[in-house]
């Protein structure tokens, strides 16, 4: 296990569980993590959940981990979208990549545009600058030229593109189940591999082969 930091972007498309869930496994693994949500990811917290993320960093780490219901384990730290001082705004802050799990398509066009309006940006725009991986986790649905476009263009530009798309092969039971195949996936991209997940092995012989 890499001793550098992953960077954890969450922004203000619907399924911020798949945020809940990375950190949950990312911490029970003893991986440190640096969290920032974008100024919608509030918003949409309220609205999918009645409840209002603090924006202290103190008190929002213990709002993660009580969310992802993790109280010891790994390190967290969080970082307010607008301080675009913080250390994983510059390139000599060594991570292990960034994933962006839920990202609205906001996010992806100003990154494809190479914009940096808040931390979250700043931070995967370093990650494409110095080489690093950037994996995104689109979350919409149906997607535009417009979108498809700023998705090739990141691709081209060296992000990792994860759609949140379930499988049904590990034959899922609950929601989670469903959840956590798309983090593991995304996680696959950073060399990380810490989310229980039965994986597909083969197709089972027939009769006659």
């Amino acid at each position: 296990m890499s001793s550098r930091p992953l960077i954890l972007g969450i922004t203000g498309a619907s399924g911020l569980i798949y945020a809940v869930r990375a950190l949950k496994f990312l911490l029970q693994a003893d991986y440190t993590v640096d969290v920032v949500a974008s100024k919608a990811a509030y918003m949409v917290w309220q609205a999918e959940n009645q409840v209002r993320m603090p924006l202290d960093p103190i008190q929002q780490e213990q709002f993660w981990r009580q969310q992802a219901e993790v109280d010891t384990g790994g390190k967290l730290r969080c970082h307010p979208w607008g301080d675009v001082g913080a250390s994983i705004a510059s390139g000599s802050f060594r991570t292990q990549g960034m994933v962006i799990m839920p990202c609205s398509m906001s996010t992806v066009g100003k990154l494809a545009a190479g914009l940096s309006s808040d931390l979250l940006e700043r931070a995967a725009d370093v990650q494409l600058k110095e080489g690093r991986s950037l994996v995104l986790v689109p979350r919409e649905t149906p997607l535009s030229l417009i979108h498809l476009r700023n998705l090739t263009t990141l691709a081209e530009a060296g992000a990792r593109i994860v759609p949140a798309i379930p499988a049904w092969y590990h034959h899922p039971q609950t929601v989670n189940d469903l959840v956590d195949f798309v983090v593991a996936r995304a996680l696959d991209q950073l060399d990380v591999d810490c989310v229980p997940l039965e994986r597909w092995q083969g197709h089972l012989p027939t009769d006659g082969e």
